[in-house]
């Protein structure tokens, strides 16, 4: 029988613990990573200089532009010396005081008409987008045509729109003779709100419905076929499959749909007309000061309008960033598919710390 006795003073390594002997030096690779970081970097910053120098271009300077002509009086009269001017005059901050101040009434009202028109027809052109881009991604007999049909509204210029809807609207058009009563849809009231909510909801909600089915595409039938089989419902296999897959692609439709209703101009102006309380949105209010040769007020509308729209886009990114950009190294969709199968892979213990073997 072989004598197993340890002799006393040799060092006893405990089972499960890691061996405690100095590994090889692994040679440094900070500069190589360094090196390669820069380079991809140079590479980057030299593919993206012609979008952005565009972007400068036509943003930027613009917008400076603007900002500067802000700060200007119109030419007029001097009052000091009777004459005309020949040059605008300094007045800083002057423009955004009677906008708020003296003009305030006129500022708010359309400030109020911009932000309703963007919460309803944005909220309408959502429901409605989606439930376009479900009835074009089922396969049925003519899809194409359909599809064709839906997409028309959108291809068609705003111009030409808002002509075709102010024949519609007319007191002796298409809607009265729907609606059996004489309803002046172009002048001054509610009605001429319903006649622009109407005609933006036709026009651009074929396009959220656009890049909602370029979405749904995308999604694997064999996800459906799952929810299908554990027993899904249509309404739940929308509610919790369809519309979370989707969601990236709806808020990006959603966004840009949001940025471009605050800047309405071109559909109420030629469905109703300019100067009406009723309708009159900040982009209007803008080019009615440029029209009357009433420079520095139209670049100050314009530039509170380019905060506004500013603001809204930064607090859309800000609340729902992580859905648009989307995790840089894809852990927290792994993390949220790992837990959907319940099979949460367990973090690392610290470093220094052994776990003792049962």
């Amino acid at each position: 029988m072989t004598d197993t006795t340890i002799p006393p003073g040799t060092p006893v390594r405990e089972r499960g613990s890691a061996s405690r002997q100095p590994s090889a030096p692994v040679p440094p690779r900070r500069r190589t990573r360094a090196r390669a970081t820069a380079g991809s970097g140079r590479m980057a910053a030299l593919l993206v200089s012609p979008t952005l120098l565009v972007l400068a271009t036509v943003v930027l300077y613009p917008t400076l532009m603007a900002l500067h002509e802000s700060l200007y009086g119109p030419k007029g009269l001097d009052p000091r010396t009777g004459f005309i001017r020949t040059t605008e005059p300094f007045v800083g901050l002057h423009n955004y005081a009677d906008i708020l101040g003296a003009d305030g009434e006129r500022f708010w009202n359309a400030f109020w008409n911009t932000t309703f028109f963007t919460v309803v027809t944005v909220g309408l052109e959502t429901v409605i987008g989606v439930v376009m881009a479900l009835i074009m991604h089922q396969a049925f007999r003519g899809r194409a045509l359909v599809r064709a049909g839906i997409l028309v509204p959108w291809a068609v210029p705003t111009a030409i729109s808002g002509l075709l809807w102010r024949w519609i609207f007319n007191s002796n058009g298409v809607a009265n003779a729907l609606l059996g009563r004489q309803v002046l849809w172009t002048t001054e009231g509610f009605h001429a709100k319903v006649a622009v909510v109407v005609a933006e909801v036709w026009k651009t909600a074929p396009f959220i419905g656009l890049l909602v089915l370029a979405g749904l595409q995308v999604i694997p039938k064999e996800v459906h076929e799952a929810a299908r089989i554990d027993g899904a419902g249509a309404l739940r296999r929308f509610w919790h499959v369809t519309l979370p897959l989707v969601k990236p692609a709806l808020l990006v439709a959603v966004l840009f749909r949001c940025l471009d209703a605050l800047r309405m101009f071109d559909l109420p102006y030629i469905l109703v007309g300019a100067q009406k309380t009723s309708v009159e949105t900040l982009s209007m209010l803008a080019q009615n000061e440029a029209s009357n040769v009433r420079f520095g007020p139209a670049s100050a509308y314009a530039v509170i309008l380019f905060l506004y729209v500013l603001l809204i886009a930064l607090a859309f990114v800000r609340l729902l960033g992580a859905d648009l950009v989307g995790d840089r190294d894809g852990t927290k969709a792994k993390r949220g598919r790992l837990r959907l199968r319940g099979v949460l892979a367990p973090r690392p213990a610290p470093a220094g710390r052994t776990e003792v073997a049962a």
